[in-house]
């Protein structure tokens, strides 16, 4: 039988998986946490170095003296002295996180909105998705309010392995997302592989619920106004988009109650086709001197019959069609009667549309004049080589190409003024009417809505009227910038020549020139 003498050289090959252990564990316990596997790799790492390089090399005095024994022991420390460094970066990373966004459109950055509302929040908010399968677009946008906002959390839920929890929430199908605060709990919205979470709709929903700023729209009706239902084309999309902000839509016949409801916030005129009787009007009249607020979306050749509610205010409206002949709109397939406009006023409602464009097929000027206590805002300017021509009793539009342009026009207007008599609080605004006219009221309509800025000028026309803070305005998706290079078969051909043949060849010949010259 040999003796221990003869097996003791071989023991100190033990150091390297002992090294290999250590390494393990230390690097399992950093990243997971410190539980019984990491220890325990941990343990058996150092016992076989100990085996390896103690009685490995037991009785040899030289063990310690080696070259060998100070390169390892370097290795070792080495490896131990990175791994600490690993573990610390590790640990600053995630105490203190921080991104940065390289994209061109700052597709992962919250927008200015965004940040303020989550930023604020003063009692807890919790987002629960219902998704077997997260998508990580949806949790990057969810870790980007977290981490804006202390008070912000959000959970994935698989309704598979936790019914109870689905049932709770009244989950029926995956993709479900909820928000809760307190003792508040309800819907957001589906999300799909074709739908993802949407931050105006999250953000809209952090700020009603801290505030409980929902309002209630009324869109009148009985006068050939657009539908708000879906039964034609006209404001659903515009409806589904107030309701997605859990605004409350209704419509309103002022024919059968001869008053706005009390609950109103908001009152929207779109699009009347046919004159509003005298009671009616007056009832609109007396909403606004109550500190009510109204939008009114008046097309060309309609006649509302609304001019001695208008008049108070300074404002009236143009008879005829703003075109634009600067022909930018032909550029985007838009004829000169769909004004194109990226003029817009330092307003709330249009303040961060930065230049955006939106059209207005078939839009009216409207001519606004200084009234005392009224502080009027033009929020939608055509372009300065446009000019407004009048429409003919047949339908009948003639003009001179050759005409100077007389533009800019105003093409929607805001308008405030103080309610009479009406006293606030110390640290409240003091009471006001507010009044939004725009010349058009199609571009808000189903399938135009969703184009460009459109959408946008009317929801933020209907958050200012209502009155709600900057925060709860439209925010817009992120586009990425198509950077396609798109190439001709030739020119592929081309650059492949360019590639395979020219680019080798003038290599080469550099080389031989090259060689030549040193020889």
């Amino acid at each position: 039988m040999k003796s221990f003498a003869a097996y003791q050289k071989y023991l100190k090959y033990l150091a390297l998986p002992g090294l290999a252990l250590v390494t393990a564990g230390l690097m399992v316990g950093i990243i997971a946490g410190w539980t019984l596997l990491p220890a325990g790799l941990l343990l058996a790492g150092i016992g076989l170095l100990l085996l390896g390089l103690v009685l490995g090399n037991q009785g040899q005095g030289r063990f310690w003296a080696q070259r060998s024994t100070e390169a390892g022991a370097n290795a070792l420390v080495s490896t131990l002295a990175v791994l600490v460094i690993l573990g610390l970066v590790n640990f600053l990373a995630v105490r203190y996180a921080s991104r940065v966004d390289l994209t061109e459109n700052q597709l992962f950055t919250l927008a200015p909105q965004s940040q303020e509302v989550v930023k604020s929040l003063n009692t807890p908010a919790r987002v629960v998705i219902f998704d077997p399968v997260p998508n990580p677009q949806d949790r990057q946008l969810l870790e980007s309010y977290r981490q804006r906002g202390p008070k912000f959390t959000f959970d994935y839920v698989n309704p598979y392995n936790d019914p109870r929890q689905a049932q709770e929430f009244g989950a029926t199908q995956t993709g479900m997302v909820f928000i809760e605060s307190g003792d508040t709990r309800r819907f957001l919205q589906n999300v799909s592989p074709t739908e993802r979470l949407s931050e105006r709709t999250l953000t809209n929903a952090l700020d009603q619920v801290e505030n409980n700023r929902a309002l209630t729209v009324y869109f009148t009706q009985g006068h050939k106004e657009f539908a708000i239902d879906g039964s034609d084309t006209g404001f659903s999309q515009a409806a589904a988009a107030l309701e997605e902000k859990s605004d409350v839509v209704k419509p309103l016949d002022l024919s059968k109650t001869s008053k706005v409801p009390d609950d109103a916030s908001v009152v929207v005129v779109a699009g009347p086709a046919a004159e509003f009787f005298e009671p009616e009007v007056k009832a609109l009249q007396t909403y606004l001197d109550g500190g009510g607020s109204l939008m009114l979306l008046i097309d060309p050749r309609t006649s509302p019959g609304l001019g001695t509610l208008l008049d108070p205010w300074g404002v009236t409206l143009d008879d005829r069609i703003v075109l634009d002949t600067s022909g930018s709109g032909q550029l985007v397939g838009l004829g000169p009667a769909a004004p194109l406009v990226t003029d817009y006023g330092d307003h709330p409602i249009t303040r961060d549309f930065n230049g955006g464009r939106s059209f207005f097929p078939l839009v009216r000027p409207i001519n606004v004049e200084e009234v005392p206590g009224v502080t009027a805002t033009p929020i939608l300017q055509s372009n300065p080589q446009s000019r407004a021509e009048a429409i003919s009793t047949d339908g009948k539009l003639q003009y001179d190409e050759n005409a100077p342009p007389s533009g800019p026009y105003t093409l929607g207007v805001a308008l405030s003024r103080p309610v009479k008599g009406a006293t606030a609080a110390a640290d409240e605004p003091p009471p006001e009417a507010r009044l939004v006219v725009i010349g058009n009221a199609t571009f808000a309509t189903d399938g135009l809505f969703e184009q460009q800025l459109n959408g946008d000028v009317f929801l933020n026309s209907v958050s200012w009227l209502g009155q709600q803070t900057d925060a709860t305005l439209s925010i817009r998706p992120r586009e990425v910038t198509n950077r396609r290079i798109t190439l001709t078969v030739q020119q592929q051909i081309g650059l492949g020549v360019f590639a395979l043949l020219v680019l080798p060849v003038i290599g080469l010949g550099l080389a031989v020139i090259m060689w030549l010259r040193r020889r």
